[in-house]
């Protein structure tokens, strides 16, 4: 089963935007990531119905973020890009009446929701302006050791 990046993806475009001096269009954030503009289009939706950042269209249009980094919460992202999974587990569930299975898919069931919980709680507690200071002291390392960094929307496809 493929494992969603959206969360990934969606947080890399975030920090991205806070570093640009202008706004970013879908172009070029699509090409750093490796999509379709269509798709971050569709990724970046949730975001800015949450209000998280904002579009303009035309010469110096783009893609801006729209609120203080300390405001929002990883929690918060997941949140508007829908709540999707952060934890799967596969159940067996092509014979229902069997009481082994029914016994081991409560247990995983059970287990997946703590999980999920505890990853929810985790992800409250970090905000976007955390990880722009984490991303700004390595970068800040790497320079320090001379070593190249892919810190820039262009070094990512040059």
């Amino acid at each position: 089963m493929k494992q969603s990046s959206q969360l990934s993806d969606v947080l890399h475009v975030l920090l991205h935007l806070a570093q640009a001096q202008a706004p970013l269009t879908s172009e070029s954030l699509a090409a750093a990531m490796s999509t379709n503009p269509v798709v971050l289009r569709r990724l970046m939706g949730g975001l800015r119905d949450a209000g998280f950042v904002t579009s303009g269209k035309g010469h110096g249009g783009g893609w801006r973020v729209s609120v203080p980094l300390d405001q929002v919460t990883l929690g918060d992202v997941h949140a508007a890009l829908g709540a999707p999974a952060l934890v799967s587990l596969g159940f067996r569930e092509d014979r229902p009446e069997c009481v082994v299975a029914q016994v081991v898919n409560e247990s995983l069931q059970a287990a997946m929701q703590e999980a999920q919980a505890a990853l929810l709680a985790r992800l409250g507690s970090i905000t976007l302006a955390q990880l722009s200071l984490g991303f700004n002291e390595r970068l800040r390392d790497q320079r320090r050791a001379g070593a190249p960094s892919m810190h820039r929307l262009e070094d990512h496809h040059a």
